[in-house]
């Protein structure tokens, strides 16, 4: 295990393709629906809470623990040389990558088939006014929504295999500064709409009754786990190819103000369209590929703008499929030796068949459920609800209490500040007793 370990060639680069990770369908799709269905804005700032008390700490600790062991996920957690039990924790974080690229390549491929269907004009031809019965149609049928998630994670295994400054990097460096000018667009154009006042109401005007339901903070924690990349080893992962030059709480603070600011002017891309043409904000998860297909065509010029925003959903997945690849592609060429690019076709080749009862769940496997859950939203509820959650409560008690105070507070650059004490109590109690809460919460509602 002594091969020469790749790193990123700037803060920049680094910064960019961390953000490019974290940003993709959480905060497009799944931020959209999940603020739709528990109140607008009062999930919203329950959401930044978490986000910055929460998946900040988090974060900074992932990054430390990385970069410290300049290793896979695994060894990284082995590092602390007392035990190699820690290693389990690896090993979820890994597994927990792996379960949720399983079915995010399924959602891709939607994405990336709704966008070739609005750039050829075949979506809204083939649609017509029924486009909940296009949509059913798609995802139902045997063979299609298989075909399009082999070509998301073709495209993703096509990245991952060319290396971290060659491919990884390289990718984010020209696609992340694109999809902010796109987004920052669209919004600047549903604001523009009669009646999209509403939609900013929902957003950003809070209903405080909504604080009394459980339910919405599982939710607002699930949303920060999910589009944040936290408990799923990401951030050990891209850490571990960091020099010591660049400062971990910066680019933590940077990755997650770019991350939020993405998914917020998300909402107002769709939540004002939504609103001044009168489609409904809690839609589900339909409202990517139902709801708004109708308001585009009620839109002037909405079938370019229904290119663009598809093009945006599928683009942001491709770069989060990116970062979950890598995170067990790293692995196996570091602890078995494996070259890149066979690591890179074995693991793809391994999600794509995973990902199979996630790609059938709504046509030949629909009438299996777990609990009130289909195939694909059991798994995306578990890794987000459970799992994720689980991987960041041990990462809290490794790095706070497993480790020692100095390497807390030294690797991460704190040193025996103030704001080290603060950040190094968060992450020993406020993190994993929070957590722990929302998990409970979380296993009620199942």
């Amino acid at each position: 295990m002594s091969t020469q370990r790749e790193q990123w060639g700037s803060r920049y680069g680094f910064v960019l393709a961390t953000i490019g990770g974290a940003v993709g369908i959480g905060n497009i799709w799944r931020f959209s629906y999940v603020a739709g269905e528990n109140g607008g804005a009062v999930f919203l700032f329950i959401y930044l809470a978490f986000v910055f008390l929460i998946g900040v700490p988090l974060m900074i600790a992932e990054l430390a623990i990385g970069r410290q062991a300049q290793g896979d996920a695994i060894s990284a957690f082995e590092a602390s040389g007392k035990t190699r039990r820690w290693g389990a924790v690896g090993w979820l974080g890994v597994l927990a990558a792996v379960l949720l690229l399983s079915y995010y390549a399924v959602i891709a491929g939607w994405a990336l088939k709704y966008f070739s269907g609005a750039a050829t004009g075949a979506l809204w031809h083939a649609a017509g006014a029924d486009y909940g019965g296009y949509f059913k149609q798609f995802i139902s049928d045997r063979g299609e929504p298989l075909a399009w998630q082999a070509l998301a994670l073709t495209v993703t295994m096509f990245v991952v295999a060319r290396g971290v400054r060659q491919g990884i990097e390289r990718v984010n460096r020209l696609l992340i500064p694109f999809l902010a000018v796109i987004i920052v667009v669209l919004a600047g154009y549903a604001l523009t709409l009669q009646g999209s006042n509403a939609g900013v109401r929902f957003l950003f005007a809070p209903d405080w009754t909504v604080l009394r339901e459980p339910k919405v903070y599982a939710a607002a924690l699930g949303q920060a786990f999910f589009t944040l990349g936290m408990g799923m080893a990401f951030f050990v992962t891209y850490g571990s190819y960091m020099p010591r030059t660049f400062s971990l709480p910066a680019s933590a603070a940077i990755v997650a103000v770019g991350d939020t600011l993405f998914a917020l002017i998300a909402g107002l891309a769709i939540f004002p369209a939504v609103f001044a043409l009168g489609g409904n904000p809690a839609a589900g998860p339909e409202l990517a590929f139902v709801t708004l297909p109708q308001i585009f065509l009620k839109m002037p010029a909405g079938v370019a703008v229904g290119a663009v925003f598809f093009f945006l959903l599928a683009t942001a997945a491709i770069t989060s499929m990116v970062a979950l690849l890598e995170i067990p592609v790293a692995a196996l060429t570091h602890r078995f030796q494996l070259p890149r690019w066979r690591a890179t076709a074995g693991m793809g080749a391994f999600v794509f068949l995973l990902g199979l009862p996630s790609a059938l769940s709504y046509g030949l496997l629909s009438h299996i459920h777990i609990g009130s859950h289909g195939i694909l939203e059991a798994i995306d509820y578990g890794v987000s609800n459970f799992l994720l959650p689980t991987t960041g409560i041990l990462t809290a008690l490794y790095v706070g209490w497993r480790r020692d105070r100095a390497f807390a507070l030294g690797e991460t650059g704190f040193n025996e500040s103030r704001i080290g004490a603060l950040w190094l109590w968060l992450v020993r109690i406020l993190v994993p007793v929070t957590i722990l809460g929302i998990i409970l919460q979380s296993a009620e509602s199942f």
